[in-house]
């Protein structure tokens, strides 16, 4: 490091390193192909309140949760632990899906991907891990999953792009 060019270029590099990661966009999501614009046939935006399908488990000024009263838990051809609808000011914004097992979540992963899109696995990239997270990203939703392998706990957001946003409108700095 005695040469006289040595820090220059060593603080070149660190330099390029910071602009080039600031710069370069993460890759969030796959592009979602076949966006469902809801979920099992209810659109985004539609009201929750009157279904007789429906109940509600936690309400809120703004923000209402629904479980369906008829229908098994199921998702991607799999028993789910739960299916959560919610609401934000009576419209239809987001699903939320917890499941258990490896298994499952190598079903549920196999679903998401023949009908959302495959992954792009990139070299270098972490397929596996202790927790692992997948987006896929259409014009109107998003679907989020995350994989926790050392407790074998996934979870799944599937999400009205346009509403899910309005959910941090209520959220305030005292939350807890």
């Amino acid at each position: 490091m005695n040469h006289p060019l040595a820090l220059p270029l060593l603080f070149r590099l660190v330099v390029l390193m910071i602009i080039t990661i600031i710069c370069t966009g993460p890759v969030w999501a796959v592009p979602m192909m076949n966006d469902p614009q809801g979920f099992h046939n209810i659109a985004w935006g539609a009201s929750l309140t009157s279904r007789q399908d429906m109940e509600v488990t936690r309400s809120s000024p703004h923000i209402t949760e629904y479980l369906q009263k008829t229908e098994p838990s199921s998702f991607a051809g799999a028993e789910m632990a739960s299916i959560l609808f919610v609401s934000v000011d009576d419209q239809f914004a987001r699903v939320t899906i917890r499941y258990q097992g490896e298994h499952v979540h190598k079903q549920v992963l196999n679903f998401l991907e023949a009908q959302f899109g495959t992954l792009e696995r990139i070299p270098g990239q972490m397929a596996r891990g202790l927790t692992q997270q997948y987006n896929w990203r259409g014009s109107e939703t998003e679907i989020n999953l995350t994989y926790q392998a050392g407790t074998e706990r996934g979870y799944i957001f599937i999400d009205s792009r346009t509403l899910a946003p309005r959910f941090n409108d209520y959220i305030t700095d005292s939350a807890e």
